[in-house]
């Protein structure tokens, strides 16, 4: 299927010595998307009679949807690329991702947005991690 992320990354002139653009344009669609899922989590937890509860899930949402939203740009740029910058935010990323999925997956039963939270996080986390694999 192609995606506009897909169509941008096969226009870019600029090479990235044979990294698998299927699997950037992943990566960045799933930052894209968990950058959503992890913004509208915060706000349904700030919503809920118990947001003292849930602070800590709070926080991971909003610096995960911070990340997420940094990496997805950085992986859009090609032109004067640099491993060391990529491979950083990617392991940030996957990071940050693992830990909101391991957070909100404690709340995934009382809460629906932090069930499909998690799911957002891990989807992220999969092909962030991925990526790293291939540029290491």
């Amino acid at each position: 299927m192609t995606t506009t992320v897909k169509d941008m990354l096969q226009t870019h002139g600029a090479d990235l010595g044979g990294v698998d653009q299927e699997a950037m344009a992943r990566c960045i669609e799933e930052c894209i998307a968990c950058t959503q899922a992890c913004t509208a989590c915060a706000d349904a937890c700030l919503s809920e009679g118990m947001v003292g509860e849930l602070t800590k899930g709070i926080r991971t949402d909003m610096d995960c949807a911070d990340i997420c939203n940094a990496t997805a740009p950085v992986l859009s740029r090609h032109t004067g690329y640099d491993a060391n910058i990529t491979q950083a935010i990617l392991q940030a990323c996957a990071t940050v991702c693992k830990a909101c999925g391991d957070e909100c997956a404690t709340h995934a039963e009382a809460h629906e947005h932090c069930r499909l939270c998690a799911e957002a996080c891990r989807r992220c986390e999969q092909p962030c991690n991925e990526l790293l694999a291939r540029l290491g």
